[in-house]
């Protein structure tokens, strides 16, 4: 019996999401969003994603059983099992029939003992497909590095240049935001279009993709995200209050974004020394993550909800697909100048 399962999860942002770092920062924009410390490509860390899944999963439960008891007590799935749970009238209620508590663990305040971790562990979400504006129209761009996340092992994209499936219409440079790089083609694109098919990734960006070296893609992410600018308005007066300009980064809608769930097989684990009866297998324990998934899409993650952010819906969730190796061999369309921006443009 394996103690574990892995499953991929694939989202597609239908707004900007904005995940922040917390407190402002003197720089371009005042509020930015996480980063990969080491890459610098903006990401959702696992923390938000599995605090925002156990919300929407304990909120499913509530509607299913909203006349849930415990011990003979009223208990309802939501808001209690939801959070931390250290509120003294809100407590988790810590059963082993619990979904929301099995699943993603509870606490029991400090100074006790007798916490549970939990049987799903989520990983930070990273960007696997991002949208830029070009002359052409929209084109959704990825690396190597991104693909590797779902099974794709891309060799051959090492030049400072977009790679594209079709350069027949394209003998000139091709612009990615504001900065210009030459075009080469990739024989086997229509390999990276099949596996993306199978993670339920829409035609419209099958269609569009681009690559460029990795380490090309996180300067194109962050020079092009969307970045909005807010102000504080007084009732009285109708006008913008003083000092309460504000400017905010996120990532924009239509980027598709990549993220794993491993789950934990329940029968190696206890609460009170008695075995846990709400799963009963990793798959299950990855179905209840997955009542979480219509929630996202309406309700969204992140901040800025209200101001039309953070919903996003989730393209696939299973077993990840098979790993497949390409080779991109670069077959220069154009003469290759070296990348300038476009129009004087800086990042």
């Amino acid at each position: 019996m394996p103690s574990y399962a892995k499953f991929l999860q694939l989202g597609l942002a239908l707004d900007p999401i904005h995940v922040g770092t917390g407190g402002a920062r003197i720089g371009r924009v005042d509020l930015t969003i996480v980063r990969d410390p080491v890459t610098q490509v903006p990401k959702i860390p696992g923390s938000s994603l599995a605090g925002v899944y156990r919300t929407y999963v304990a909120m499913h439960q509530q509607e299913a059983n909203p006349n849930r008891q415990v011990n003979g007590q009223p208990k309802p799935y939501y808001p209690d099992c939801a959070g931390l749970g250290l509120d003294p009238n809100h407590r988790h209620c810590r059963q082993r029939d619990c979904p929301v508590c099995t699943v993603f663990g509870f606490a029991t305040g400090a100074g006790q003992s007798g916490g549970f971790a939990g049987l799903a562990s989520f990983s930070d979400a990273h960007v696997l497909l991002f949208p830029v504006p070009t002359r052409q129209g929209p084109m959704w761009i990825s690396c190597p590095m991104a693909l590797r996340l779902v099974g794709l092992e891309v060799s051959g994209v090492d030049n400072d240049a977009v790679y594209l499936e079709n350069t027949a219409n394209t003998a000139n440079p091709l612009n990615l935001g504001w900065l210009l790089l030459p075009v080469q083609q990739c024989n086997q694109m229509s390999q990276i279009q099949t596996q993306l098919q199978t993670l339920n990734v829409p035609d419209y960006i099958r269609s569009r993709l681009a690559l460029v070296p990795d380490r090309l893609f996180a300067h194109i992410v962050n020079t092009n995200l969307e970045v909005r600018t807010s102000v504080s308005i007084n009732p009285t007066t109708g006008a913008a209050e003083e000092g309460a300009l504000f400017s905010y980064e996120a990532l924009p809608r239509s980027t598709v974004l990549v993220w794993e769930i491993i789950a934990k097989n329940p029968a190696y684990f206890r609460i009170g020394n008695q075995p846990l009866t709400a799963v009963s297998d990793p798959d299950s324990v990855h179905d209840v993550t997955r009542q979480a998934h219509p929630y996202l899409e309406h309700l969204g993650i992140g901040g800025m909800g209200t101001r039309g952010m953070g919903r996003l819906r989730v393209l696939y969730a299973s077993q990840p697909p098979s790993n497949q190796s390409v080779q991109c061999d670069a077959s220069p369309s154009a003469p290759a100048p070296s990348s300038t921006s476009q129009g004087g443009g800086q990042p």
